[in-house]
């Protein structure tokens, strides 16, 4: 079922005075597709979510479910979560501890009134979907965080909900676990084909998970697309230092005219721009411009570099195949991410830093 959000905002009353906790925010969520609301904590991602299930209240703007209105401040429409038939799982996954695994999964069709044997089939389809069917008879204090994790999606799809609701589902798992999960996760999205929105700050996840990702910064919508578009193509500083597992460089540095040429000046090196490059940095203007390259993009050349950039190795951390390099060139610092595992601290290197790879911020560019 499509999902819409039109200019929807929300402030709370506080004893500080109004909080904006969602701004202006506007996404169009395809029938069928996972889409992922990524952002720092606070950033409004979880308002948002709440604002699709009905579970708050929008101050402005309209969302529609399947062409439904189902949140309208000026229409004065409002349809409770109960009408919208949306399933959501908690990050404290907000299990029955009293209850069997059985009988938590069963809880909403029992208050749906389904017939018994009609909810007997649909307990037991789902802990075949969700591989929990010989732990249907146990409490949710004898299972581990994963087959916790495991039920409360089965008692979210049980229902078949419209439209699947995530909120930071896997972040109490530990890092093998979550990585596992999110592989099944995505599966089971894919068989079902849910319409779902997914809320996390951690950018793997949605870079692994989402169709499309939605980056949120204090409640507005800072760059929506594919989890390629965000990270090759960002469009704001903030959106290029969050997406990716280490953050990109982002360098004042001069950019000069020399001979028709957009000129980059990297420590004592000047690097021409590529002609599509240059275009860019002469719409932003050439002074007050951020230079970006992510660290996997600088090479350590252990030649005859066509772009040579000296610097001094000052730390190495040892990432396992890879090693992250903080390289100092003057008064500027860049970080390499390499598998050479030769370099070591104090060390003269020389970088590789491909221009073709570089983006342009104007500076203070957004949000």
């Amino acid at each position: 079922m499509r999902l819409v959000l039109s200019d929807v905002g929300k402030t709370f009353l506080s004893l500080r005075g109004p909080v904006r906790a969602v701004r202006d925010v506007t996404l169009a969520i395809g029938e069928g597709e996972l889409f992922v609301l990524l952002g720092p904590s606070g950033c409004g991602k979880s308002t948002v979510l709440n604002l699709a299930a009905g579970l708050v209240k929008p101050t402005s703007g309209e969302i529609r479910l399947g062409g439904r209105v189902v949140a309208s401040r000026d229409g004065k429409v409002f349809v409770p979560p109960k009408e919208r038939n949306v399933a959501m799982v908690f990050q404290s996954y907000a299990l029955y501890p009293h209850l069997t695994v059985f009988e938590n999964i069963a809880f909403p069709l029992r208050v749906a009134g389904e017939k018994k044997g009609d909810i007997g089939h649909a307990v037991a389809q789902a802990g075949k979907t969700l591989g929990i069917s010989d732990i249907l008879q146990a409490r949710p204090a004898e299972l581990s965080g994963g087959q916790r994790q495991r039920v409360a999606i089965a008692r979210a799809i049980v229902r078949k909900p419209a439209l699947f609701l995530l909120d930071e589902p896997l972040s109490n798992l530990d890092a093998g676990l979550r990585a596992s999960t999110r592989g099944e996760l995505k599966r089971l999205q894919r068989e079902l084909g849910v319409t779902t929105l997914y809320v996390t700050h951690d950018q793997t996840e949605a870079m692994t998970l989402g169709d499309r990702i939605a980056l949120l910064r204090d409640g507005a919508v800072v760059q929506t697309g594919t989890p390629r578009d965000l990270y090759e193509r960002p469009e704001t500083p903030f959106a290029a230092s969050f997406i990716g597992s280490t953050p990109m460089n982002l360098l004042k540095i001069p950019v000069l005219e020399e001979g028709g040429n957009a000129v980059l000046c990297l420590g004592e090196t000047r690097l021409i721009l590529p002609p599509g490059q240059a275009a860019r940095v002469r719409r932003l203007g050439t002074a007050g411009i951020l230079f970006g390259i992510r660290p996997e993009h600088v090479r350590i050349a252990r030649g005859t570099a066509d772009r040579p950039v000296t610097g001094t190795v000052t730390s190495v951390e040892d990432l396992g195949r890879e090693s992250l390099l903080q390289v100092r060139m003057g008064e500027m610092s860049l970080s390499v991410l390499t598998g050479d595992k030769t370099v070591r601290e104090g060390e003269t290197v020389v970088l590789d830093i491909p221009p073709e790879e570089a983006h342009f911020f104007a500076e203070g560019n957004g949000p």
